[in-house]
């Protein structure tokens, strides 16, 4: 399992690079859980998460495709404003669309469950999934913010509220987040609460940071979704 995580491997369609752990059960097409990094950062921030996560899971880390510097990928620029963060939109849905084509090619690609893809990210992967969820619900079972926010830029292309309701969302933040403030949370759980989809909310003592408690709420969150999917 290790060795495979330390392969980095590219989807010929999109381009985009990743990283699999494979799930360790033997019979079926296993659920998938696609996990997105924040601005500055890459996919091997995950490497332990995806180590720890329910063995019934295919693990995908995708890398982003803007390049910042060395081993330092975004999925869109942007700048911290007095006023607020401040995106390049065109590269924003430039991604989101990449994300949804990858997603497209992932049952192949993986030989995963199609009806069971989760996706799930930190700061700015966690905007993405957002994007990618609220606009191709069909795409996924469920997704998660991890310290992330819900791009206002993005809400007119999201789905019908019937097609919504029936995704599954974590949202989770740090009450002293300097980065994404807190109120950023509670504006995707009221997006999420007004569109239909079924949240499951939570606040920390921290700041911008992806801690224990909040990747464990996070994993308890999944696997519970998963067991009630197997029955």
């Amino acid at each position: 399992m290790s060795e495979k995580l330390n392969e980095l491997l590219v989807e010929p369609a999109t381009g985009l690079a990743y990283r699999v752990r494979p799930a360790q059960t033997g019979a079926g097409k296993a659920p998938c859980l696609l996990l997105l990094h924040g601005v500055g950062s890459n996919e091997s921030s995950f490497v332990e998460l995806a180590r720890q996560m329910d063995v019934r899971l295919t693990v995908v880390l995708l890398r982003a495709p803007l390049i910042l510097g060395p081993n330092r990928f975004a999925w869109f620029p942007v700048n911290f404003t007095a006023a607020g963060p401040v995106i390049d939109e065109t590269q924003a849905e430039r991604s989101r669309r990449l994300l949804v084509d990858f997603l497209d090619a992932l049952p192949v690609t993986c030989d995963i469950d199609p009806g069971q893809i989760w996706i799930a990210g930190f700061s700015q992967g966690g905007i993405m999934s957002a994007s990618v969820a609220l606009t191709m619900p069909s795409a996924v079972a469920g997704f998660s913010i991890l310290s992330g926010r819900i791009l206002r830029e993005m809400l007119p292309q999201a789905a019908p509220r019937e097609q919504l309701a029936r995704l599954q969302a974590f949202v989770s933040h740090g009450v002293h987040d300097q980065t994404l403030g807190i109120h950023f949370a509670h504006h995707s759980r009221e997006v999420l609460e007004e569109l239909g989809v079924q949240v499951e909310y939570r606040e920390y003592g921290g700041g911008h940071i992806l801690d224990a408690a909040m990747t464990g709420d996070f994993q308890h969150w999944l696997a519970r979704r998963l067991r009630a999917r197997a029955a």
